[in-house]
């Protein structure tokens, strides 16, 4: 007599939709934005730092630029960044965490490997990486967030992958003699998906956090180009008198990632990582 397998639990589409759409919403309003921008991002309209007026409800930079065009034009670029660095790292862990849980000894390889770059200091990475590359520019930054990226990105898959690895059909596919690449694709990482979405959107929030310190440091996105970080940075001397100017900013790059990570939670299907874990 044969069972029927447990249904599995479904979290309501209306729930997913609710959280997900704040980050729909950030992202489509990011794309959108330098084509909603009513005035040039270099064009000075009003007095340096000038307050918020009918003009600009935003009021104005150090060069009295629209703080609320630089806005809507700062966000798309950080953003596609982002979303490159996340996808890059995570499917570079996702490969190179589960062949190290199926090969014990390149997984040792593998480990002294990430255990080298994460003794390198996350300002001190970007710096070499951003310096040393021809041009600089978005790729220098890319680079930089994949390099800090990846090695904790592996650490986890590995941990995840490890006891999937271990069970009874994945060695009985190993023992029939399936290929690495099989055994990677078709057993392991269908079980990972949970693993692999939730290191997706906190791979996306660390590559903001690069952009934006690379931002900071001056070697990422060069004036007059509308970003993010770099509107806090060149701002903040006048915050106090017109503090929307680095405000603004800020508040956008934190909801940025909250929208993502609960976006990220949201699509984990229900009982995900318990049964992994339970594997």
């Amino acid at each position: 007599m044969t069972t029927a397998p447990p249904a599995r639990r479904t979290r309501p589409l209306s729930g997913t939709l609710l959280r997900t759409l704040p980050a729909l919403l950030l992202l489509l309003l990011a794309v959108a934005g330098p084509w909603l921008a009513p005035h040039a991002i270099d064009a000075p309209i009003t007095a340096p730092y000038a307050e918020a007026g009918d003009g600009a409800p935003l009021g104005g930079d150090q060069l009295g630029r629209d703080v609320r065009t630089r806005l809507l034009a700062g966000g798309r670029e950080l953003i596609a960044t982002s979303l490159v660095v996340a996808a890059l790292v995570t499917v570079t862990a996702a490969a190179l965490g589960t062949v190290a849980a199926l090969r014990p000894r390149v997984g040792r390889l593998i480990d002294r490997s990430a255990d080298v770059l994460m003794l390198l200091p996350p300002v001190l990475g970007i710096l070499l990486v951003t310096l040393s590359w021809p041009a600089g520019g978005r790729l220098a930054l890319i680079a930089a967030a994949y390099v800090l990226g990846v090695p904790y990105a592996v650490r986890l898959v590995a941990a995840a992958a490890a006891p999937v690895v271990a069970t009874g059909y994945v060695e009985a596919a190993a023992a029939g003699g399936e290929r690495l690449g099989h055994l990677v694709v078709r057993e392991v990482l269908p079980n990972l998906r949970s693993t692999l979405l939730a290191l997706f959107g906190l791979r996306f929030v660390a590559a903001v956090y690069v952009v934006a310190t690379a931002g900071f440091l001056q070697v990422g996105p060069q004036p007059p180009e509308a970003d993010w970080a770099l509107m806090i940075r060149e701002n903040a001397g006048g915050v106090l008198l017109n503090p929307w100017a680095v405000l603004a900013p800020g508040i956008a790059i934190g909801l940025l990632a909250m929208s993502v990570n609960l976006a990220a939670s949201a699509l984990v299907p229900p009982g995900g990582r318990k049964a992994v874990t339970a594997l």
